[in-house]
């Protein structure tokens, strides 16, 4: 096929069909991962605070730490400390 407007088909379609590829196979770990969430839930975890722990545990410790000091600094503002 020619060019269109500088575009190649062929080298298009390829990044089209290896995007959708990908999508495929990120629809699929998600099922994954929600199969796993749903077993814990179903013994007795909850699922809201290990979904937490995960977006903790992605974190540098750095910008952890940071996080949960404005956090306690902030509910001793609201007078929220233990």
């Amino acid at each position: 096929m020619a060019d269109v407007g500088g575009i190649t088909p062929d080298q298009l379609k390829s990044y089209i069909e290896r995007i959708e590829k990908l999508e495929e196979e990120k629809a699929a770990l998600q099922a994954d991962i929600k199969e796993v969430y749903n077993e814990a839930k179903a013994n007795g975890f909850d699922t809201k605070i290990m979904r937490q722990v995960v977006r903790l545990r992605k974190m540098d410790q750095k910008d952890r730490q940071e996080q949960e000091h404005l956090l306690d600094l902030y509910k001793r503002a609201l007078d929220m400390a233990e």
